[in-house]
């Protein structure tokens, strides 16, 4: 499941609950079946921007209610249940374990990259910086004209005002950890 998909059943549930509603007094409400909405709920569906439009007018909430992070002070993502965000065949997969929120100035992503494989990333914008962690294997960073090898173990931030490349010149897999932060 997808962190959009975790958020709306987090708040969803959260919002049936609060108000002391079944399945049965929302399905009421909005106009969705009891069914998809029990499925949407335990995070076996993915709801389109219709279904959403129903459970918020039939809810009377905003989108965002749904839709964002739930308010929680213990928020557990754990990997099996994540999609990748990006991919690219036999090259790379991104994983979006904390993503952009308003109130929030970083982001938290993992890259596994196959050997020989590279994940390009454009600029970011003024004054941003990437940190980065390298969980296994190592890395080649790739700065404007620059290299960098950050071995098992070692980290390396950068300014993300110019694109740059992760690059696995390596024989194994490479993990690593990117925490990308920006101003507030």
């Amino acid at each position: 499941m997808d962190y959009l998909n975790q958020n709306i059943s987090i708040n969803l549930k959260k919002i049936r609950h609060a108000r002391g509603y079944s399945l049965d007094t929302v399905a009421e409400q909005t106009g969705v079946s009891k069914s998809m909405l029990g499925q949407i709920e335990r995070g076996e569906a993915n709801p389109t921007i219709g279904i959403l439009g129903k459970i918020v007018s039939g809810l009377r909430v905003e989108l965002t209610d749904l839709v964002e992070a739930p308010a929680q002070s213990v928020y557990p993502v754990k990997k099996e249940n994540l999609v990748p965000t990006k991919e690219s065949e036999s090259r790379y997969k991104v994983y979006t374990y904390f993503p952009y929120e308003k109130n929030r100035n970083f982001e938290i992503y993992t890259f596994e990259i196959q050997p020989d494989g590279i994940y390009y990333s454009g600029a970011h914008g003024e004054n941003t910086k990437e940190y980065v962690i390298v969980q296994q294997g190592e890395l080649t960073l790739r700065v404007e004209e620059t290299e960098y090898y950050i071995k098992e173990g070692d980290a390396i931030r950068f300014d993300t005002d110019k694109g740059h490349e992760y690059c696995n010149c390596g024989t194994g897999l490479l993990k690593i950890v990117c925490i990308f932060y920006y101003p507030a």
